[in-house]
């Protein structure tokens, strides 16, 4: 039992601790896609520690469980886990955790599903604004342009991703800034980055509570788009996607008083134009590597008796 609940604790405490530890680290904007790993291995370290504090739970609470899951191991390994030395709350701790990944689960089908309603909705919507020709197959077209009096443009994700943008947009967008912001979608369909933004939402609508949870939804939106910015960047220069911004979002009041809604688009085009220096190559290697052992730990805590057992 005490291996359920030292599991059960470091996944409380990761939980407590990464969103702190993050926020207060200096480079997360300089590295945005280590940022995005790092958040992951916590994430997943806090999962995979409630995952196993539930196994070993439902190991001590009920021997069909115990007997499937330690069926190969000595029995002296079996012995090192102290199964029988525990009352009820075993079972209670098991069938709670329990529910709680079953939950997780069906806010993520919750999540996938009303993204893809979404995405229905607005394919046909294109569809409506911008109609094939006749024998067009959908989604032969990787650019559809609509007309429009203001500047937007998005990626369209799915099976056929397109860009979608309006001719507002075209006429404000000048010289390579038009590729650039091609690229910044591009890069977020190239990162998958639509999967980050539905699992860190199903997460914080199923367990809002959850400081690592909530926080992980808020800087998913933020990070990725640092990332597409860093992508379009190096390949058009901080300047072109910086200015590209300013054109396709100054009609919204968005660089003025009175811009909550997008607060972060200043933060990122000053980012942009600022051009901190990136961390060196050494420092991202260290940092993806530890962030990498961070879901190692619980992994290491609960094979503790059975390598003692062994020794």
């Amino acid at each position: 039992m005490w291996v359920s609940l030292a599991l059960l604790l470091l996944g409380v405490l990761t939980a407590l601790a990464a969103p702190r530890l993050l926020a207060r680290a200096d480079w997360v904007e300089r590295e945005p896609v280590v940022a995005l790993w790092v958040w992951q291995c916590a994430v997943a370290a806090v999962l995979l520690s409630f995952a196993l504090s539930m196994t070993f739970s439902a190991s001590t609470a009920w021997q069909a469980v115990r007997g499937h899951l330690f069926a190969p191991a000595p029995r002296a390994v079996v012995d090192a886990y102290e199964f029988g030395t525990t009352g009820p709350w075993s079972a209670v701790l098991a069938v709670v955790l329990a529910a709680g990944g079953v939950w997780s689960g069906a806010m993520l089908g919750r999540e996938i599903g009303q993204a893809g309603a979404r995405r229905r909705r607005r394919r046909r919507e294109l569809l409506v604004r911008s109609p094939l020709l006749p024998g067009e197959p959908p989604g032969s077209e990787r650019l559809v342009v609509l007309e429009g009096e203001r500047a937007h443009a998005w990626w369209l994700a799915g099976t056929t991703p397109q860009l979608v943008i309006t001719t507002a947009a075209l006429r404000r967008l000048k010289g390579p800034q038009l590729d650039a912001v091609l690229a910044h979608e591009q890069g977020h369909a190239r990162a998958r980055h639509d999967w980050l933004l539905h699992c860190s939402a199903a997460l914080a609508a199923g367990f809002p509570g959850i400081p690592v949870f909530a926080g992980f939804r808020e800087e998913m939106h933020r990070l990725v788009e640092l990332a597409a910015d860093d992508v379009a960047s190096r390949r058009f220069g901080r300047l072109t996607i910086a200015l590209a911004l300013v054109e396709l979002n100054e009609d919204r009041g968005v660089f003025g008083p009175g811009s909550a809604p997008y607060a972060d688009l200043p933060r990122r085009v000053n980012r942009l134009l600022t051009a901190a220096p990136r961390l060196t190559a050494g420092r991202r290697l260290r940092l993806t590597a530890a962030a990498a052992l961070v879901p190692v730990v619980p992994v290491l805590v609960a094979f503790v008796p059975a390598l003692s057992a062994l020794e």
